[in-house]
């Protein structure tokens, strides 16, 4: 008889051992199962945090200027960048805050007085720092977004807001210090900044009430021509990445002295747990792809001997030894196909509880618009795949073979007269 339908054969006369192995193989296809699952996971959620945790870098230094610093985040390993220039101007058809108490600073510009209101240049208002870690927030509208770099927008804080009745939608018109240039401006967003009027008489473009946001462009040309930026900060993927920053910036501004700082808290912070749960996936599939092998192998061996005389009778009558070495292949082999699709419906009724319970909470995805509240965001699902389950189908038939063929090698070793004489 053929060896395989003699395979076939015996597992219908031994169902009971069949299914006890078939039950050995469920648990471990979904150990393995669920370990490729996580090792995917985690890679995403990874994957995930470094678009948009990642890590901010900030420049600081002479002759930075909004070209170069297109320039430098126009590299491959920048996601964001933004830079901020920063200026005084003059307000017209509004009435900036007062300080409380003596001093002189009108509201106009080019009448000897000095400009009333501070500007911030800026492209990204997801990157200013304020606003990434909360002190400040918007209360309406949205933040100037790189969408804005050929618009003349202007975020207003609410204190100057409320006192001349804005909101999103209206214009304010902003003069330059020498009060040759005007723009118009739509304003677009009111931020709140917690920080309180001081008690002292201070200068009106130093309230943080008059401290509005604009585009750079539109900063440039309110600024009389000076167009270097006060610092840039430029978000990467991974800390790994800020020595290849470092070395073009360096090329950028020719070597000069500049102040290069990264801050990878928060991604660290994110990705740490992220990669302990990524770490700990791989030891489950290494260690149920050992001992499964060890198991299975034992359970084989043990099967083998209880089938001597079996074995031996075939012997005697002309079968051929690697025949029989394939038949017990083709034995656990069957066992193993039906348990890898058991793995795979056990993996999708449980796999949204059990990515919920190991997979770490993920950074906050950004807001709509920046500066705006995050939203959260769900740990990533543990989805089987096409590659998964292949894999998982590949170490489990390798294990089948390893189970079988090692305890088969006794069976080449052997003869049926001894096999016989030792079962009699």
């Amino acid at each position: 008889m053929n060896f395989v339908k003699r395979a076939g054969t015996s597992l219908r006369a031994r169902k009971s051992k069949a299914a006890a192995l078939l039950a050995v193989f469920v648990v471990l296809c979904t150990l393995l199962l669920g370990g490729f699952l996580l090792q995917g996971a985690t890679a995403r959620q990874e994957a995930e945090v470094q678009r948009r945790v990642g890590v901010d870098v900030t420049v600081r230094g002479e002759g930075l200027t909004r070209h170069l610093v297109d320039r430098l985040g126009g590299s491959e390993r920048v996601h964001r960048y933004n830079p901020v220039l920063s200026l005084r101007a003059g307000a017209r058809g509004f009435a900036p805050l007062r300080s409380e108490g003596g001093g002189s600073d009108g509201a106009g510009a080019g009448d000897g007085e000095q400009p009333a209101v501070a500007l911030n240049g800026v492209r990204d208002f997801g990157l200013l720092l304020p606003f990434s870690y909360g002190s400040a927030r918007i209360t309406a509208g949205r933040g100037v977004a790189p969408g804005d770099a050929d618009r003349d927008v202007v975020v207003v804080e609410e204190r100057l807001a409320a006192k001349n009745g804005l909101a999103p939608g209206d214009t304010l018109r902003l003069a330059s210090a020498d009060g040759e240039r005007t723009v118009s401006a739509t304003v677009v967003g009111v931020f709140r900044d917690p920080a309180p009027e001081p008690a002292r008489w201070t200068p009106s473009y130093e309230l943080p009430g008059n401290l509005l946001y604009v585009p750079v462009r539109t900063a440039e040309r309110l600024g009389a021509g000076a167009s270097d930026v006060r610092e840039a900060v430029f978000r990467i993927g991974a800390p790994e990445q800020a020595e290849g920053l470092h070395s073009a910036a360096e090329r950028l501004l020719g070597g000069g002295d500049f102040d290069f700082r990264v801050n990878d808290k928060a991604y660290r912070d994110q990705v740490r747990p992220v990669q302990r749960v990524g770490a700990f996936a791989e030891l489950i599939v290494w260690l149920v792809a050992v001992a499964g092998a060890l198991i299975l192998g034992l359970v084989v061996l043990s099967q083998t001997r209880e089938r001597r005389e079996e074995l031996g009778v075939l012997l005697s009558m002309g079968e051929r030894k690697w025949k029989l070495v394939g038949q017990l292949v083709v034995e656990v082999a069957a066992v193993a196909v039906p348990a890898v699709f058991l793995a795979v419906l056990i993996g999708r009724v449980a796999g949204g509880p059990a990515g919920d319970a190991l997979l770490p909470r993920a950074a906050d995805e950004p807001a709509a618009h920046p500066g705006t509240a995050p939203a959260p965001v769900d740990p990533p699902q543990l989805r089987a795949g096409a590659v998964d389950v292949g894999r998982v189908a590949g170490i489990a038939l390798g294990i089948s073979l390893v189970a079988t063929v090692v305890p088969g090698v006794g069976i080449l070793r052997l003869h049926p007269r001894s096999i016989l004489a030792t079962d009699t």
